[in-house]
């Protein structure tokens, strides 16, 4: 699973439903309490059924949505598809912001999430930022290396910790070297 940290903006929605987008609606949102996005989160925990967003890595006739939409073409709506959110919390609510916790499954968009959270609270939202927290068994916390610790032997050490919680031996490429005293280092 994935975990995400995500902040939302309510009263204003894009057409890529993130601040890269152009503003394409704007509504009020002062009428919004805490309570009601709590409520809210709730219809969109468990087994649910998203929409894709328009602009997205997706394809179609094996081109990015996203390249075709910039030329103008007509892109449909994808159709809804099951997908899962694990948990999902309210962090912070500071209108027009708010921030979400969410642990989701594959194939989930979190700013599918925050536009369809304004939707249902009647007005629209966008989302600002969103930041990684854990991908499988990978967490920010745990095993983020921060600037300060960039020396060789920390990063060989913090390279050998996270190959230590990947499946199977053979998948992972073996550090080569490439020319003499150049060093390819690679972490997939």
């Amino acid at each position: 699973s994935q975990k995400y940290t995500a902040i939302g903006l309510l009263g204003k929605a894009t057409d890529t439903l993130d601040a890269t987008g152009k503003v394409t609606e704007e509504k009020p949102y002062d009428q919004i309490t805490k309570g009601d996005l709590e409520k809210v989160l709730q219809k969109f925990t468990g087994d649910i059924m998203q929409v894709p967003p328009l602009y997205s890595a997706l394809k179609k006739d094996g081109e990015r949505l996203s390249t075709l939409m910039k030329r103008g073409e007509a892109v449909e709506a994808k159709p809804a598809r099951p997908v899962t959110v694990y948990s999902l919390s309210l962090q912070q609510f500071q209108p027009p912001l708010f921030t979400l916790d969410v642990e989701c499954g594959g194939g989930f968009y979190v700013r599918s999430l925050v536009s369809d959270i304004g939707k249902e609270l009647s007005t629209c939202a966008t989302m600002q930022e969103l930041t990684r927290t854990k991908h499988g068994p990978f967490t920010l916390e745990e095993h983020a290396l921060y600037e300060d610790k960039w020396t060789i032997d920390e990063i060989a050490r913090s390279l050998e910790h996270c190959t230590s919680l990947l499946p199977g031996e053979p998948s992972h490429k073996k550090l080569k070297t490439e020319h003499p005293g150049e060093t390819a280092v690679s972490c997939e």
